[in-house]
């Protein structure tokens, strides 16, 4: 992977946003008009590429529908598109961004039930198989793949069968996971993925997508609870003449086209994949050299964000490990966790394991001063 030198300046190791490519920030200096015939083909080639890494295509009767926003509003235009007035969603709960999805569908005036675990449990499919022949009334499933409350990993084929068996729509938030971990929609039987732009793709902030079977779109029509987050109206106005409905991120789209060129030229997403495992492998060995304890195992763990829980010495103070690495350029988050004090690693984005050994350099001198 190439280097780039303001890249090596200042990194992110987070979630998304991500550090990106020198050339995919340049693609923002370039204006275009929504309306441009050049801005159009871009979309539909955007949207055509995206079905390709999932796997799918819209030949075999896929979707991919963009959403300007946050990845939290493609969910939201997900949940309050294509869940019926009398449907009702069970979501699977492990960690904040489940919980989020139980919040949208409460505030949506949907039905909703939620199968909690712990944050650090992976959801049992016993469970789950209970819990749906239980409820008959569940028609649609939610769960997200990787919950980066923690960087547990779910298993979503798993989840899948069971639910696909049973005839209900599964819903998966993917925001962390795709372009960075394999999944192939025809294959597990995801009816619909949800993924954002800023997170393993490498680009930056203002779309997600939703990835979704042609005819639960073509099934949903008056479902929509709100007027911009209408996810069958968007779609319907791709179609017809390839724009969006409302001022879309054109900046944001230019920098996703050259994100998904970079994908491909690193071999495609089972290449990047290897390389955040590179990079996960890399940090997790240099933080147990240094003395910190991930709280997950390997076999839970993905490679997105690992969580490592706080040294029980009472000198360990976070908030001076943070300020002393980004006085080096090196960004980490705080921990999500509801109870344990911990702080999380991100090893995704435009980085690779010897920016993990700046990152471990420096948290190596912090311990040692400490």
């Amino acid at each position: 992977m190439e280097k780039d030198s303001d890249h090596q300046r200042h990194l992110l190791f987070t979630p998304g946003p991500l550090t990106t490519s020198s050339q995919v920030k340049r693609e923002m200096l370039i204006d275009c008009g929504s309306r441009e015939p050049r801005f159009i083909d871009l979309v539909r080639h955007i949207r055509d590429d995206l079905l390709q890494i999932a796997g799918v295509s819209k030949s075999a009767g896929y979707e991919a529908v963009p959403m300007q926003g946050s990845g939290t509003f493609a969910v939201e235009s997900a949940i309050g598109s294509l869940i019926p007035r009398n449907g009702k969603l069970l979501v699977i709960v492990n960690g904040a961004y489940g919980r989020r999805m139980v919040q949208i569908a409460e505030r949506l005036g949907i039905a909703v039930t939620s199968l909690d675990f712990e944050e650090t449990q992976i959801p049992a499919p016993d469970v789950i198989e209970a819990a749906l022949d239980q409820d008959q009334s569940v028609t649609h499933v939610a769960v997200v793949h990787c919950e980066t409350t923690t960087g547990i990993l779910n298993p979503v084929e798993i989840i899948a069968g069971i639910v696909s068996r049973r005839q209900k729509i599964l819903l998966v938030d993917a925001m962390s996971s795709f372009g960075g971990i394999p999944i192939n929609l025809a294959h597990t039987g995801i009816d619909v993925l949800i993924s954002s732009a800023n997170k393993c793709l490498e680009s930056v902030p203002g779309f997600a997508f939703v990835l979704t079977r042609r005819d639960l779109l073509e099934g949903a029509r008056g479902n929509a609870r709100s007027v911009s987050l209408d996810l069958v109206a968007q779609w319907d106005a791709l179609e017809k003449d390839g724009q969006f409905r409302f001022t879309p991120p054109t900046h944001a789209i230019l920098a996703f086209r050259q994100a998904l060129v970079e994908l491909h030229e690193e071999g495609g997403v089972d290449a990047r994949y290897q390389r955040y495992r590179d990079n996960h492998d890399a940090l997790v060995r240099g933080m147990k050299e240094l003395g910190f304890e991930s709280l997950l195992s390997p076999e839970q763990s993905s490679p997105v964000i690992t969580t490592f829980l706080e040294p029980s010495e009472e000198t360990f103070d976070f908030t001076a490990l943070y300020e002393h690495l980004a006085a080096h350029d090196l960004i980490i988050y705080p921990g999500k966790l509801s109870e344990t004090p911990s702080f999380r690693i991100g090893t995704i984005g435009r980085i690779n394991p010897d920016d993990i050994r700046r990152l471990l350099d420096a948290i190596r001198a912090f311990v040692i001063v400490a």
